[in-house]
């Protein structure tokens, strides 16, 4: 059986333009669709436990294990695809298989290691980060962690499948397959909340995540590629996708340490803030990751290949198109959002334990976050052209200037909006963040561009000589 890289060949001769729009659209759409089972969660979960203090337990307890997923496993497509495309390309299927088969065991003994440790040091460190919380409200929080962190490894192992579709242009099933964690956490909260309370949303999480992985990587035998848990040393392609990945992972930490000190600064302020400030986000997160998961899925891989054949122009080309396409698509919508907020978040929360005061804190933490959308898309846009030409150190430095904005507007700003202004925060941080790497990729394709004239130069004199 031929693998998916092995037919990358046989797909149609379509522009890269029109595989990308056509890729990320495939992506947007099935989001959409899982997306949308999220939000009949999120209204089964403001139902049962509104913004009471099991809740905010539960986002606590998740909130280290899903900042771990996405500092391990987040940064690891990135630093993957374009060195396994490369080496597909220049050293075939039997290469790949081995680079592959030492990242997966790599990748899953790290998220079982770090795991062990979240669980063994919970006691000392979930005091600081629940700062506020009352001893039994931490105890519960403990308790609720140990439950979650099974699903970092499962999700660590979802997300490795998916790379590895997506670097073979398979998109439509890692796309849909988030649809089952939240359909059965619905069927887990709606039987089990009255019983179990937040243990039953944990262990929704937990199956759901599960099957999501079982998923992906039977879909991998399918397309014929085969991961063996074996090592066989850092060879040259591991040893290049780790040189990619450790800027990538310290980005990944300044990047994922954002929402942690978000909603621990959020922690400070009243009780049920932290749920406000995750209520406020639903929409908002959805919205963006629904976006930035198709951008960022379409792009990387195309941006890969247009990189290791040089095609400079190529690249130019994509982004001023993708540069328009995003404020065409982003900018009407937020003011959309910003206008509608209210009814918006009283529609889809305000019924139970959810009340019309929590309604109306939720509506201006949600209009705060809608103000990111553009700079959000935009973002990705870059970082996936900065990453595909395995430049991922500024990426490093970016993050690091985002994290102490981060910290310092959400000082300054929640003393005057309390959480409304840490979510006003973010998106003023995705302001700085866009325009730093917009900067930073114009002067990579320069220099880029310079080089590549420069040898073909070199090149034709050598020829005439």
């Amino acid at each position: 059986m031929l693998s998916i890289f092995q037919r990358l060949a046989q797909t149609r001769t379509d522009s890269v333009n029109k595989k990308i729009f056509r890729a990320a659209l495939i992506v947007g759409s099935l989001s959409v669709v899982a997306r949308t089972a999220t939000i009949f969660k999120e209204q089964v979960v403001a139902r049962f436990f509104g913004r009471g203090d099991s809740f905010d337990a539960f986002l606590i307890a998740f909130l280290l294990p899903s900042f771990v997923l996405t500092l391990v496993m987040g940064a690891l497509g990135s630093a993957m695809v374009p060195v396994l495309l490369e080496t597909h390309r220049k050293q075939g299927h039997e290469a790949t298989e081995r680079l592959l088969s030492a990242m997966v065991l790599i990748s899953g003994v790290v998220l079982i290691a770090i795991a062990l440790l979240l669980a063994i040091f919970a006691p000392y460190y979930l005091p600081y980060l629940a700062h506020g919380f009352s001893p039994a409200k931490v105890a519960l929080t403990r308790k609720l962690l140990y439950f979650l962190l099974p699903w970092l490894v499962f999700s660590g192992m979802t997300m490795f499948a998916a790379f590895v579709l997506n670097a073979g242009e398979r998109f439509a099933l890692p796309a849909l397959a988030p649809l089952l964690t939240p359909l059965i956490t619905i069927a887990f909260v709606g039987i089990g909340a009255k019983v179990a309370g937040p243990f039953a949303l944990a262990a929704g999480t937990m199956v759901g995540s599960l099957l999501e992985a079982a998923v992906l990587f039977h879909l991998l035998r399918m397309h014929g590629v085969r991961l063996r848990l074996e090592w066989k040393g850092l060879d040259p392609n591991v040893r290049a996708v780790l040189i990619q990945y450790a800027p990538l992972m310290a980005g990944a930490l300044l990047v994922g340490s954002t929402p942690v000190v978000d909603q621990a600064m959020a922690a400070m302020l009243p009780s049920g803030s932290v749920s406000a400030l995750s209520y406020g986000n639903k929409l908002i997160s959805g919205i963006v990751a629904i976006g930035a998961n198709a951008l960022g899925t379409a792009l990387l891989p195309y941006f890969s290949r247009m990189a290791v054949e040089h095609d400079w122009q190529g690249c130019r080309q994509t982004l001023k198109r993708y540069f328009g396409i995003i404020l065409l698509a982003t900018v009407p919508l937020t003011l959309v959002l910003i206008q509608f907020s209210h009814p918006i978040v009283k529609l889809l929360f305000q019924r139970g334990a959810f009340s019309r005061a929590d309604t109306e804190l939720v509506s201006w933490v949600q209009i705060c976050y809608a103000i990111q959308i553009p700079f959000n898309m935009l973002g990705i846009l870059f970082v996936r052209f900065i990453s595909a030409v395995r430049r991922n150190d500024l990426l490093m430095y970016v993050t690091a200037v985002n994290l102490l904005a981060d910290v310092v507007l959400n000082l300054v700003l929640m003393k005057k909006w309390g959480v409304a202004g840490i979510a006003l925060s973010t998106s003023l941080v995705c302001m700085i963040s866009f325009l730093l790497m917009a900067g930073l990729s114009v002067w990579l394709l320069y220099q880029e561009r310079s080089s590549t004239v420069v040898v073909a130069q070199a090149q034709q004199a050598s020829q005439q000589l």
